[in-house]
């Protein structure tokens, strides 16, 4: 009995065996066709995680990563006991949560009224002018903030000046710091962002806005009852995303826009990762930092997911 049960047992792994065997052969192309993504992802992504361990030993560069000896949370409680620390991660999160506030609802409202536009020809020339300032680099877009933002020749300090006010140094003053950086931002990447909820509108049926205009429903009903339902799914994923690097903040536009004067507001971690870890050679603190900022980023994407699958049914996974 015991040798007709190991019998079939060994037939049924046998046959499971030549089943995955045959759909390997049969989808080889799939197969080979990821191999890229694989490789790019196991090389860039995964490797360097080898490096993580320097967050917990006192990395000398003669010894390498494997030899250098062990400190446990010496550089985690280094970085919170040092004065900057808790400034910074209020500057990063403070930075984060405004450019989400500002610029995620925005995307989407221009979304909803150019889909709305009837005329071609206006709705292109509306969809260009609003997709142009995504391809400026950020270098050129900080220098356009410069030029705008002058004390002495800036297009807004003229109109300042033209009311009979004080000039005001913008770029100087800590409490500007936030609104530049976050609104110049938004004026750059709006109607880049919009072109996903676009697209996604482009597959609403004509037929539904058909039958509830017939059923006498207004404009802002249609939008309401039949577009935004296609956008909100789509919204909550995007929005899941942008969570999850809420401590990850651009860290070439805030070196370029800083300045002595502003760095009260304008330090942030990545800048204080680049001026510690690579100017400073302090190699194992800033992985530390890097470490605690992935962290809290993943707990973040973990909340907000676990939280929009509550209440929208749409999640990550």
């Amino acid at each position: 009995m015991k040798s007709e049960t190991i019998q079939e047992y060994n037939a049924v792994i046998s046959h499971r065996r030549s089943r995955k065997s045959r759909n390997f052969l049969r989808n080889y192309e799939l197969y080979l066709f990821m191999c890229p993504a694989v490789l790019y992802f196991l090389i860039f992504h995964y490797l360097p995680l080898y490096g993580i361990q320097i967050a917990f030993k006192d990395f000398i560069a003669t010894k390498g990563i494997w030899n250098s000896p062990w400190v446990g949370f010496k550089h985690f409680k280094m970085f919170f006991d040092s004065y900057y620390a808790w400034q910074l991660i209020k500057n990063t999160v403070l930075l984060s949560l405004y450019t989400i506030v500002a610029g995620f609802p925005l995307p989407i409202l221009l979304a909803l009224m150019l889909n709305e536009v009837r005329s071609k020809v206006y709705k292109k020339i509306v969809q260009t002018t609003a997709y142009a300032p995504h391809f400026i680099s950020t270098v050129v877009m900080v220098g356009m903030v410069y030029m705008a933002m002058h004390p002495v020749y800036g297009v807004v300090n003229t109109v300042i000046k033209a009311f009979g006010m004080d000039p005001i140094d913008f770029l100087n003053k800590p409490e500007y710091f936030k609104s530049l950086y976050v609104w110049s931002g938004v004026w750059q990447n709006t109607g880049w962002e919009s072109v996903i909820y676009f697209a996604v509108l482009s597959n609403v049926d004509p037929e539904q806005h058909e039958a509830a205009t017939i059923d006498g429903a207004s404009r802002l009903q249609r939008i309401w009852h039949i577009n935004l339902p296609v956008i909100i799914p789509t919204a909550v994923i995007l929005f899941v995303l942008n969570a999850g690097s809420i401590m990850s903040i651009s860290f070439e536009k805030i070196y370029l826009m800083q300045t002595p004067l502003n760095a009260q507001a304008s330090d942030v971690i990545s800048t204080y990762i680049y001026k510690v870890g690579l100017q400073g050679a302090k190699f194992s603190l800033t992985t530390a930092i890097g470490l605690f900022n992935s962290v809290i980023n993943f707990l973040f994407l973990i909340v907000v997911n676990q939280i929009a699958k509550r209440l929208s049914s749409t999640s990550l996974w």
